[in-house]
């Protein structure tokens, strides 16, 4: 993670129990496949599949729609791979475990929705271990999904809010409260001093209860993410727009390159270890504008997405 966004970590001393990589892979590859499924199945059009292989150790399966009939761009991408030295992003809050030879296994996803009225999500769950000689494996997981909207609606805020929730409630009645208030401080612009979207449930560096325990809450996270998302582009996807929303959407779309290559902690991690650029930065919308302090016209749907969305709220 960048120097610039130090976030707080949950990380201690993984409780000495057996860890089982070879379930995490198969439930990982397993999401990926039921998502892409699903989102084939809204959009109408296949995802392509590509699988590739990292030079240093370990590849991964990138599966990728653009010029959807839903979907101008979207990406659900299966990794796993290796190192010899864990990068400065995964261990700046870690400094006990900076040059371990480490491993890394995920499914994240971005999708853009060409519809203004559709919002932009992501969402990602992780396993990390980080080994040394003649020392336990420390191990880890994290994961999170966050719903950013162009055009805010309060209906959706709540079910995307009260899905994240439901995911998290059988795992401790302050689970949700934490993770959301963890979102909301890390999907965080600090030189707009604005959130980048509505927020969602963030987590990191999990691993104080147990392999199995930490591993049913990241599965739970991944399984509730197309209950999220899938009533809300139904709702949407249909809805009239035209130049002038296409225009609003291709502004704020800035705001989410900025985050991505300025602080997103995957993405650095992905670049600093040498991982496969394209299927890194697969996350970027394909139509992006930027103007000079551009500011909404009061009143306007678009003022109200500043002032009633991108704030740190309950939407429950």
């Amino acid at each position: 993670m960048p120097p610039a966004l130090l976030i707080e970590s949950v990380f201690i001393r993984a409780p000495s129990q057996p860890m089982n990589p070879a379930a995490v892979e198969d439930y990982l590859l397993g999401l990926q496949q039921r998502i892409v499924a699903a989102l084939e199945s809204l959009d109408g059009q296949p995802f392509r599949e590509e699988r590739w292989d990292r030079p240093q150790g370990g590849g991964g399966i990138s599966r990728v729609i653009e010029e959807g009939k839903l979907f101008e761009r979207g990406g659900v991408n299966f990794s796993r791979v290796q190192g010899s030295g864990l990068p400065a992003s995964a261990s700046a809050s870690r400094p006990e475990l900076a040059g371990r030879a480490w491993e890394a296994m995920g499914v994240s996803l971005v999708l853009h929705p060409r519809n203004p009225y559709c919002p932009t999500v992501h969402m990602n769950v992780r396993y990390f271990v980080a080994t040394k000689e003649r020392v336990a494996p420390a191990w880890w997981f994290g994961g999170g999904m966050d719903l950013t909207p162009y055009y805010g609606f309060a209906e959706d805020a709540r079910h995307f809010h009260r899905t994240c929730k439901s995911a998290l409630d059988p795992f401790g009645a302050e689970k949700h409260a934490q993770f959301k208030a963890w979102c909301d401080r890390y999907f965080f612009l600090k030189h707009r001093n604005e959130p980048r979207g509505i927020g969602g449930i963030f987590f990191d560096d999990l691993n104080q209860a147990g392999f199995e325990a930490c591993f049913a809450l990241t599965q739970s996270v991944g399984d509730h993410f197309i209950d999220a998302y899938a009533p809300i582009l139904l709702r949407r996807k249909d809805t009239p727009y035209g130049e002038r929303e296409r225009d609003f959407q291709a502004y704020r779309r800035g705001r989410y390159v900025e985050f991505n290559l300025v602080y997103d902690r995957g993405t650095l991690f992905g670049l600093q270890s040498g991982g496969r650029t394209e299927a890194i930065l697969m996350s970027l919308p394909p139509v992006v504008k930027w103007r000079y302090d551009w500011q909404p016209e009061p009143g306007s749907a678009e003022a109200g997405l500043y002032s009633d969305f991108l704030v740190a709220r309950n939407w429950i």
